[in-house]
């Protein structure tokens, strides 16, 4: 349900307030130590952003998928390690649990990754699967009431915080394809699950991957997510919302740029003028606005008709396309703009430069997009 419209204007302001006064400050500090202050994290808790997608009758905030992206917007002003300490709870480590979850595993859960007592992880990618998440290797055999998991997740955001993984496992090996796989609920601290070291990582500095190892752990049948061989269906689901709300951080880190670059165009000078005055620079300005304010009026069009019940899986994979491939070339415009000053570290712009370019590869790479979008076009779906 929608909240009303004088709630959801505070809501929104209360978040830019607290990304404006409690995040930038510090984006330099969370990029050098590679770590997120613990009393930043407590205020999201206490703020409520860690259940902004779960619904209110178990603690959470429950936005409609238009708040969620206007709430990303604001999360997106800042560097995105932020954003990644409630990521997971709030997209594709939760929603499995949301949309699949008996209300037993309901119950048990959804209080805890709301309340932020609990951070989420979703662990499919491996070794070998990726973009091809159908031919994912980790297996999850029956055994009485159990399963017991054998398997490599790699990249896996948060596993380092994780109280639970949202696991998508092969539980009928005969079937090589989507058909065999199925989700799982995993406590972390189920025995045979260990983690690798945490990656060196381009950006994002603050938020941690790392791989995630089951050996023979046994999860609980009553643990499974729907019914067995809806793995990948739970996925797919999972990651139509999380494409959106990808799409409307990558909005708010376009409109930081442009704003840091504007202000830098009417302070720089040379040739006698600030370099603002020059249509070569203006040129890029406008370019990044106009992207910017196209992919912000793509990604509330699919927000929307989602809330009304829409399938928009090819409207999240263009939103999730076109949001992450801009805001690299937003990126690359403010560091031009900046010249050798975008090049250093001393304005954070070759931080977000950095930091940006994962947009394009996780929850679906840009070419998975462009095969989800002409798919469907040729299916006659759109």
């Amino acid at each position: 349900m929608a909240l009303d419209p004088e709630t959801r204007i505070q809501l929104i302001d209360t978040v830019r307030r607290f990304v404006r006064e409690k995040c930038v400050p510090i984006e330099a500090k969370v990029g050098e130590e590679d770590r997120v202050p613990d009393a930043v994290i407590q205020e999201m808790r206490e703020l409520g952003l860690f259940g902004i997608s779960i619904p209110t009758e178990f603690g959470g905030l429950g936005l409609s998928m238009e708040e969620e992206v206007l709430v990303a917007f604001e999360l997106g002003w800042t560097s995105p390690a932020f954003r990644s300490v409630i990521g997971t709870n709030v997209g594709i480590g939760s929603q499995g649990v949301v949309m699949f979850g008996n209300d037993a595993q309901k119950k048990e859960w959804l209080p805890k990754l709301a309340s932020g007592e609990v951070v989420a992880s979703f662990a499919l990618t491996e070794p070998g699967a990726g973009s091809d998440a159908a031919s994912l290797r980790t297996t999850a055999l029956r055994d009485g009431d159990a399963y017991v998991v054998n398997g490599t997740k790699r990249f896996i955001t948060n596993a380092g915080r994780a109280g639970m993984f949202t696991l998508l496992a092969r539980t009928d090996p005969s079937k090589k394809g989507a058909g065999g796989i199925s989700a799982f609920i995993v406590p972390a601290k189920t025995p045979g699950i260990t983690l690798g070291k945490p990656e060196k990582k381009m950006g994002q500095q603050g938020a941690h991957i790392s791989d995630v190892i089951f050996e023979n752990a046994r999860v609980p049948a009553a643990l499974r997510l729907g019914e067995e061989g809806e793995g990948f269906k739970v996925a797919m689901q999972v990651l139509d919302r999380g494409r959106l709300h990808i799409s409307g951080v990558c909005i708010g880190v376009a409109e930081r740029l442009i704003h840091e670059s504007v202000a830098y165009a009417r302070e720089r000078r040379q040739f006698g003028n600030p370099i603002g005055d020059f249509q070569l620079i203006q040129a890029m300005l406008a370019d990044s606005k106009t992207e910017a304010y196209a992919a912000r009026s793509m990604v509330l069009d699919a927000a929307k008709k989602r809330d009304l019940g829409a399938n928009v899986t090819m409207e999240a994979a263009c939103c999730k396309y076109f949001a992450s491939e801009m805001v690299g070339r937003v990126a690359d415009r403010a560091v031009q703009i900046f010249g050798g000053a975008g090049y250093v570290a001393d304005y954070g712009i070759e931080r977000f430069y950095r930091d940006v370019r994962i947009f394009r590869i996780y929850e679906g790479t840009s070419q998975i997009q462009q095969l989800v979008i002409a798919r469907n076009l040729l299916r006659g779906t759109e």
